[in-house]
């Protein structure tokens, strides 16, 4: 069973890794990369902290700490020592030969879980609770996923990985989540979550107003770390054009 398993993600690894192109080698490498994202990381400590208590958001700071910890080392230090599975793109694995790599970037021996996956999947699903907004949701989720897809793309890990890094990450990220809002005693009703809060409100105008389907335009504490997120995304995606 394990062996038909192991031979079902190779086969999808290989049909992924195989659709390459010229321009995504360059951005692959700009959105796995964990500074490209420093940003987006400064603006959740303005969600915490406009959002909540200065206690409140010291806690929920820490909590996405512990999650993000606790989901890397589970990875790194429980399972990739046991289970010892060779990353795809590694040179002492057979496989690596068929395999699309990028700048000679081969990662290190083991791949299974996905540190990667895991980390960004244990911030998505934590974040995702601490805002409880579902454009927020839909962004975090988005930008897990797309940092797991750059990890088959440049041949480091198998989609079994990341999806099982990905499980660790989300179990982390809402054990962690519950854990913190039991100690720092945070309760929130869903019609007036601080996240929610509006801090700049403006007239649609009469060109949007009938598109978006109202007269005045919100802007939530929580729209502003989605907006950084995605004007990062396409940041990248422009600065790729020109590396």
């Amino acid at each position: 069973m394990i062996e038909f398993l192991n031979n079902i993600d190779t086969q999808i690894f290989l049909f992924f890794n195989g659709i390459h192109f010229a321009y995504f080698d360059k951005l692959m490498p700009l959105i796995t990369a964990k500074f490209t994202w420093v940003p987006m990381y400064a603006t959740i400590l303005f969600v915490l902290f406009k959002g909540y208590s200065w206690r409140q958001g010291v806690a929920l700071l820490m909590g996405i700490i512990a999650a993000v910890a606790l989901s890397d080392q589970i990875c790194a230090t429980v399972i990739r020592p046991v289970v010892e599975r060779m990353r795809p793109a590694n040179l002492d694995n057979p496989l690596s030969s068929l395999v699309h790599i990028v700048g000679g970037y081969r990662g290190g021996r083991y791949g299974f879980p996905s540190c990667h996956a895991a980390n960004s999947f244990a911030l998505a699903m934590i974040v995702s609770l601490i805002v409880r907004y579902r454009r927020c949701t839909l962004f975090v989720f988005f930008w897990a996923a797309l940092n797991s897809y750059s990890r088959i793309y440049l041949g480091v890990h198998y989609p079994g990985d990341l999806i099982c890094g990905a499980i660790i990450g989300m179990l982390c990220g809402a054990v962690c989540y519950y854990i913190t809002c039991h100690f720092a005693d945070i309760r929130y009703r869903a019609k007036d979550y601080a996240p929610m809060s509006v801090i700049y409100a403006t007239e649609a105008g009469p060109f949007l107003a009938p598109v978006l389907g109202v007269k005045v335009m919100n802007i939530r504490i929580s729209d502003v770390f989605t907006a950084m997120g995605y004007g990062i995304m396409l940041t990248v995606a422009i600065l790729a054009l020109f590396l």
